[in-house]
């Protein structure tokens, strides 16, 4: 699942420039008996399967480096930008992704840092969450952008206020009797910021 956003774009070239490193665990490889078994029914009765502590942890514990450690669950505080600042800060994330029911609560207690959710729905696994996290931690490290100001100037960034963007237009100044704002023109640039402020909601 990983394979294509990973090496497409602008996670690709960061990767290549060393700028950001991706080590992907198969779990399968942690599975108990002949079948590398991972998951089991739920104590207690219910629909679905739990993955097991006992397949998750020693995955975990697998990891020389000490990561900070996250798990991806509806139940997880919601992702900001905010927070996406304050994690591309962290040298190491281990990213544990879900499946079916989720995990033992006992994996979470005892071997994870924080819990994350992307928003109020809920997915088949955890990998597209990761996909989310990784993409827009990228995006803050040096280097990965084009220039410096692109992350630094962007909706639910510090700059503008944790407010959405203002918009953007590029040539034809007109495109179909749809024009590109005067003041963009004008090249007055202390009119122009005035005029971007004041389109952030």
């Amino acid at each position: 699942m990983f394979e294509g956003p990973l090496s497409e774009s602008i996670l690709k070239r960061a990767r290549e420039k060393k700028l950001l490193e991706i080590a992907l665990h198969d779990l399968r490889s942690f599975g108990l008996g002949q079948y590398h078994q991972i998951d089991d029914s739920p104590y207690g009765g219910g629909a679905g399967m739990v993955m097991r502590a006992d397949a998750v942890v020693p995955a975990i514990e697998s990891v020389e480096k000490k990561p900070h450690r996250i798990y991806f669950s509806p139940r997880g505080k919601r992702l900001t930008q905010e927070r996406v600042e304050e994690l591309s800060k962290k040298d190491h994330l281990l990213l544990l992704c879900g499946h079916y029911e989720g995990v033992d609560q006992r994996v979470i207690d005892g071997w994870i840092d924080e819990e994350i959710s992307i928003g109020d729905y809920v997915l088949t696994g955890g990998e597209l969450p990761a996909m989310v996290l990784i993409d827009a931690l990228a995006r803050q490290l040096p280097g990965v952008l084009g220039k410096d100001e692109s992350a630094a100037e962007e909706s639910f960034s510090a700059a503008l206020d944790r407010k959405k963007e203002y918009p953007h237009y590029t040539r034809p100044e007109d495109f179909r009797g749809m024009k590109v704002p005067e003041v963009l023109l004008s090249g007055n640039h202390k009119e122009i910021e005035k005029w971007r402020k004041s389109q952030l909601h």
